[in-house]
């Protein structure tokens, strides 16, 4: 059932966005998915799933299978990253930061730097191609909850040494059961001392001491925060960590109920602040766009918070400050023409 009316959607198409939470492997087009399991002569049963609408949770992992082994080698690596900065920017996303885990491939040759590079390089062909002039992108190297320390601080140093190319931060992601904060702690603190910002996925399942823990080391921003208590939303409010929220991506995962219960609605009202996420926008089939026109749904906002919502994402960017500068002033030359078309 569409969550949102189509003059909602047009509104946010035409709106300037800035994307934070974007997985490279969960955005991927359904076509380049298709092609690629074809050429690997994957199981056609087990395809199945790449045409299919609206995924239940259970299509979404077996579809997160399939990318797993069509993304082998380094140049469907560069290719994937090349379209998926295409079709952000064709979403009217001025700015992105896409992350994505390093990968050691050893049977396929490649090395957690190899992979690093082969994204770096498609980042800069879709920025050199038409479609991607209008984009600013930044990489953030993801840790996996799986890695010990050991993996964890070849992640960040991977990150430093890569750092003027432009990788800027370091996320920690992965199966939210998995792993112990201590083992991640140590090179999560060596980011910082390199001058990396950092990104946690946290609260995605009730783990109150987990989540106090990652309260109390202030990253730079904080991934869904979906499962909270009183004594841990208290603390949270309190130290004002910016939250990337992806609604479709909660709803799907079954870790919120549904959109009018999402807890967006607690954050913005509390003017916490937040920014909207697609998470994995191949697999959950939705854009950033649509994403807007879910939270104006649901929570009635107007076109003038949307704007708001949009344009105060800037500040909460890994950018330098004179980068976040320029990209307010793209905003505000994007707000002319904005308003030339919608009340706002």
């Amino acid at each position: 059932m569409q969550q949102y009316g189509e003059e909602q959607l047009k509104f946010c198409q035409a709106l300037p966005k800035v994307e934070l939470h974007a997985h490279l492997n969960g955005s991927l087009r359904d076509t380049t998915i298709r092609e690629l399991a074809l050429k690997r002569n994957l199981d056609p049963a087990l395809t199945k799933v790449i045409e299919m609408g609206d995924r239940t949770l259970s299509e979404c992992f077996k579809l997160f299978d399939i990318i797993h082994r069509i993304t082998t080698d380094h140049d469907t690596i560069t290719r994937i990253t090349c379209e998926v900065i295409e079709d952000f920017a064709a979403d009217n996303v001025h700015y992105l930061e896409l992350r994505t885990t390093p990968k050691t491939r050893s049977e396929h040759g490649m090395t957690k730097r190899s992979y690093t590079e082969a994204v770096l390089k498609g980042m800069q062909e879709a920025q050199q191609g038409s479609r991607g002039q209008n984009i600013t992108v930044r990489l953030l190297l993801s840790i996996d909850r799986r890695e010990d320390t050991a993996a964890a601080l070849e992640t960040v140093q991977l990150a430093a040494e890569l750092h003027s190319r432009g990788i800027v931060g370091i996320d920690l992601s992965g199966n939210p059961t998995v792993g112990k904060w201590s083992a991640w702690e140590p090179a999560l603190q060596e980011a910082r001392r390199q001058g990396l910002k950092v990104t946690l996925h946290a609260a995605e399942v009730y783990n109150p001491e987990e989540t106090a823990a990652m309260l109390h080391f202030r990253p730079e921003r904080l991934g869904h925060m979906c499962c909270l208590d009183e004594r841990l939303e208290v603390l949270h409010y309190n130290t004002g960590i910016p939250v990337e929220l992806c609604l479709s991506s909660n709803i799907i995962t079954e870790s919120v109920a549904s959109y009018p219960e999402h807890h967006f609605h607690p954050f913005y009202s509390a003017g916490h602040p937040v920014i909207l996420c697609t998470d994995d926008s191949g697999v959950f089939c939705t854009s950033l766009s649509k994403e807007f026109a879910i939270a104006a749904h649901a929570f009635q906002l107007s076109n003038s918070q949307l704007w708001q919502l949009s344009e105060a994402a800037i500040d909460h960017t890994f950018l330098k400050e004179e980068e976040k500068e320029q990209l307010r002033k793209k905003f505000q030359i994007a707000r002319a023409t904005l308003e030339g078309c919608f009340p706002l």
